[in-house]
């Protein structure tokens, strides 16, 4: 199956990689390429979460950072359970997709800081990546997805990525 291939056509919140509608149709988008970059996502929202709930320097950051575990840990959960149920085959993100290289980057970047700087870094990259999230969502995925059970299951979580972008905003405003 083909794999998307996100490339830069205009500078998104704090430079993520975006893809246009016709680039999408261009590169394959249906159903089961949109369950592989869900699931992906949604672990690489629990890695950083995650990370964040044991190096953060206030407990607002750290328990945010658990928040963004357990929240994205359901999603993914719920996706995989409607996947196995709608018999999809996620097909995996590769190592070449923008943002796992953005994922991976961050990583080692938000690794390597400590204290205020770390928390900084987090939520700046939280609310760019929920913003990019949202961006895909409603722009590329919900117009590319075929089934409908598959696509009420996307549009009914969308609203916590804009949950999850507005706390991210209001502790970096602090």
């Amino acid at each position: 199956m083909a794999r998307i291939r996100w490339t830069m056509t205009a500078v998104l919140v704090a430079a993520l990689p975006a893809i246009s509608i016709a680039q999408a149709a261009n590169a394959g988008l249906d159903d089961p390429t949109i369950v592989g970059i869900f699931d992906a996502a949604n672990g690489w929202d629990i890695a950083t979460g995650t990370l964040a709930a044991s190096k953060a320097s206030t407990a607002e950051v750290r328990d945010f950072g658990k928040q963004l575990a357990r929240d994205h840990k359901t999603l993914q959960e719920q996706g995989r359970e409607l996947a196995r149920k709608l018999g999809v085959t996620p097909v995996p993100v590769g190592g070449d997709f923008a943002l796992r290289k953005d994922y991976d980057a961050t990583m080692k970047k938000l690794r390597g800081l400590s204290g205020p700087q770390f928390d900084k870094a987090f939520l700046e990259h939280e609310v760019a990546y929920h913003q990019a999230v949202i961006d895909a969502v409603t722009k590329q995925f919900l117009p590319a997805i075929k089934n409908a059970e598959l696509k009420a299951f996307v549009a009914k979580v969308a609203p916590a990525f804009e949950g999850h972008m507005k706390m991210a905003e209001h502790l970096l405003s602090k």
